[in-house]
């Protein structure tokens, strides 16, 4: 009756002498401080590493030749095109963007790579490049400019891109006549030296918090800021060309044809590779090796599959992917964030988890103290004064009057 409430969001200067009358909005809430804790990704890098080991040695015992010669060099140039496309899934889902195109966009490469190839390797790449970043820079656009979900944007180009991929009924031939073999160990070199360095400079803590930046806190709605608009848009369109370098290498590869398809399952399995390497699905959080790793031991998979005379769908690699991604996310996301301060106990939400902490929690009774006058005036704790003991005498007086 006579109070105001402030609203959800908005402090209240409680130094001031007179009604609490000023409201002063609180800023957006800043991400968590101190440095994230990596010693989950070491761990997990190393179960990584043994099952790489493994596999390894279980697809030497199975077919030694396919570890040798010209089996090694195309194994390693298809772990190379699965990287890349690792690489463009891990890039966008560190800043919070997941481009769910780049599956479509690597088909669509490869499919303009075995018409155009040909022509030389230049004329081929050149165009497709181009077509790459302007593709790239109206998707990011969409996500940065109206700050909408980048999955919801980037399927919307998926969609216009199988569009383009289906007006091919039959398989294009490949009339290329680059074979990237010849550079299979320069080209692993590279993707080593990409992968792992790009992880250690992600694990610093400035550029860490820089890249994620578009990583919601509050409100998902909410705009992050001119700095996350442009750190992410370059991340799209990064993530855009990494798919369309994937898509050529993959054609490339001794392949005769390439086959129209949608592409969807590349999609899916770029984004289980990074998830199962560490990165988080919320982004800003990832591995140093753990993406390199999973793509070594995805290739060594389906090298072992395909010596051992079997069958597997992409999918359903892809799906296990991202089912025990999902996992290591939640594992990152534990264990993965800044340990609280000494004597501040972390604000724990329903779930008790600080990172979904609603924000409605009550404090005690010293929060409404200082200046705020109470309901009810405080009872004394003397004898009443009986209202009505006046009265009694004057009426006693009257009747010794009549007597």
């Amino acid at each position: 009756m006579g109070y105001d409430e402030p609203a959800r969001g908005e402090s209240v200067d409680r130094h001031q002498s007179g009604p609490a009358t000023a409201v002063v909005p609180e800023p957006p809430p800043a991400a968590e401080p101190g440095p994230d804790r990596v010693a989950v990704h070491v761990a997990w890098e190393a179960v990584l590493a043994g099952t790489v080991g493994v596999l390894g040695l279980l697809l030497w015992l199975q077919d030694p030749h396919v570890l040798r010669g010209n089996g090694l060099r195309e194994l390693l140039v298809g772990v190379v095109g699965l990287g890349l496309l690792a690489l463009a899934a891990g890039l966008s889902l560190r800043t919070a963007a997941p481009n769910l195109a780049i599956g479509p966009v690597a088909v669509a490469a490869a499919l303009h790579f075995a018409e155009q190839g040909d022509r030389g390797t230049t004329d081929a790449m050149v165009p497709a490049l181009v077509v790459a970043v302007l593709g790239g820079l109206v998707l990011a656009m969409f996500v940065v400019l109206l700050h909408v979900p980048a999955w919801a944007a980037s399927l919307a180009a998926a969609a216009g891109l199988v569009t383009y991929i289906e007006r091919r009924p039959v398989p294009v031939l490949v009339q290329a006549h680059y074979d990237p073999r010849h550079n299979a160990y320069q080209l692993f070199a590279g993707l080593l030296a990409v992968a792992v360095l790009g992880g250690l400079f992600g694990a610093i803590r400035p550029v860490r918090g820089l890249v994620g930046r578009f990583r919601p806190v509050e409100d998902p709605a909410r705009r992050r800021g001119t700095v996350a608009a442009l750190v992410t848009g370059g991340a799209v369109v990064g993530s855009t060309v990494l798919a369309m370098l994937a898509g050529v290498l993959l054609a490339a590869n001794g392949a005769d044809r390439v086959v129209p398809e949608p592409g969807l399952d590349w999609t899916a399995l770029g984004v289980g590779m990074a998830l199962l390497g560490g990165t988080s699905a919320f982004g800003r959080r990832g591995g140093v090796s753990g993406t390199m790793l999973v793509v070594v031991l995805a290739g060594l998979f389906f090298a072992y599959v395909d010596a051992a005379g079997h069958e597997i769908s992409r999918w359903a690699v892809a799906g296990a992917a991202l089912a025990v991604g999902l996992v290591v996310t939640r594992m990152v996301e534990t264990y993965g964030r800044p340990r609280p301060a000494t004597g501040e106990p972390p604000d724990t939400g329903p779930g008790g988890d600080p990172s979904t902490s609603s924000g409605w929690t009550l404090s005690g009774p010293e929060t409404y103290g200082g200046p705020w006058p109470p309901a009810l005036p405080a009872r004394s704790t003397e004898d009443p004064v009986d209202p009505w003991g006046r009265w009694d005498g004057e009426r006693n007086r009257w009747r010794g009057d009549r007597e």
